[in-house]
């Protein structure tokens, strides 16, 4: 599933923000994730959680998105 090569988009916690490092997605997940605007160096800020976790609600270029935890797990960051 998801490589342990450091900070995921999971490990954000709410009302914090995070440069995408890089997608450790494979194929169609890898393509889900890009065409939702998630790419290389885009900012993302964690604006919710839901209470057992998931999804996660963020904000992306400008707009709210909901991701599951496994397409978080998929996103590394700084």
């Amino acid at each position: 599933m998801a490589e342990t090569q450091g900070k995921t988009l999971r490990d954000v916690q709410v009302g914090e923000s995070a440069t995408v490092r890089r997608l450790s997605g494979e194929g169609a997940l890898k393509r889900h994730i890009m065409d939702m605007g998630i790419t290389k160096g885009v900012g993302v800020y964690v604006r919710k959680v839901a209470p057992l976790g998931d999804p996660i609600e963020v904000t992306v270029r400008g707009y709210e998105l909901s991701l599951r935890k496994s397409e978080a797990e998929c996103i590394l960051v700084d």
